[in-house]
């Protein structure tokens, strides 16, 4: 196994109809990039039930981390030696769901699961409770990799919290909408230079009762290069991470002349 690079798949894709075609989309799709050489599949926010479902049907979805579509998705992962990082609704016992993602690897193992943080207006907050924890880190095939989802990127404090923890690169499945397209061309870019990490962004696109998704999925290089980005229509993007520029990036890094001591303590 070649630990200096990682290649991933973005799948920027409208939502399904159902739990069931989302699967066997995601299915074809896991086939699809694993021919391509992708080692991993990122997937949008809420990607096999639909972001803005409402709170009863969010209700009705939610499973816990380890239910139906979990053991669903660990096949495909298996079947297609994939690595797949998706989103669904994670059940919550003392209220409404999260809105969560998980990271689950080749051999169908759950290595990761993260609930998001930073709710959006009122379609989340209609919808979800907001997950109680930090950032999920973890490492894989040599990578030290850090989940986010949508919101929480826009946001400097959950990113650097990754970077502090040593994340090689963000992932960060999203339902981002299409009036919001600075957050793909100026953040997404700033948190990768900011950071010295790799951020991947997948977005969904196509319509989803009144809302437009932007897609413009997007893989951006720790100098905040865009190495990637996607149309606004479905599409597969492909690309390779590879150590040696995480490597320069963090040569030139300013992270050596930052002044904790002037920082409050949930900043340094």
């Amino acid at each position: 196994m070649n630990t200096d690079t990682l290649t991933l798949a973005l799948w920027q894709c409208p939502y399904a109809a159902s739990t069931a075609e989302a699967l066997a989309r995601l299915d074809t799709t896991a086939a699809e990039a694993r021919a391509l050489g992708a080692e991993l599949l990122v997937c949008p926010e809420m990607s096999l039930t639909g972001y803005q479902v409402g709170a009863a049907a969010a209700a009705t979805l939610a499973e816990p981390a380890d239910g139906p579509l979990a053991q669903a998705v660990a096949a495909i992962a298996q079947r297609h030696r994939t690595a797949i990082v998706y989103g669904y609704p994670e059940a919550n016992t003392g209220g409404q769901p999260y809105n969560a993602v998980q990271f689950i690897t080749a051999d169908g193992q759950r290595l990761a699961n993260y609930r998001k943080t930073h709710l959006f207006g009122d379609i989340d907050r209609a919808q979800f409770s907001p997950g109680p924890q930090a950032p999920a880190v973890f490492d894989w095939n040599g990578w030290r990799l850090g989940l986010l989802v949508c919101y929480d990127i826009e946001f400097p404090e959950p990113a650097r919290s990754l970077a502090l923890q040593g994340v090689d690169a963000i992932l960060v499945p999203t339902a981002n909408m299409i009036d919001f397209d600075e957050v793909q061309r100026v953040l997404l870019p700033a948190r990768a230079l900011e950071n010295r990490v790799f951020v991947a962004y997948a977005n969904a696109c196509g319509r989803e009762g009144d809302t437009t998704y932007g897609g413009l999925s997007t893989v951006c290089a720790p100098m905040g290069a865009v190495r990637v980005q996607a149309g606004r229509d479905e599409q597969l993007l492909l690309t390779t991470l590879d150590r040696s520029a995480l490597q320069r990036a963090r040569h030139t890094s300013q992270w050596p002349d930052r002044r904790t001591d002037l920082y409050r303590s949930g900043l340094a």
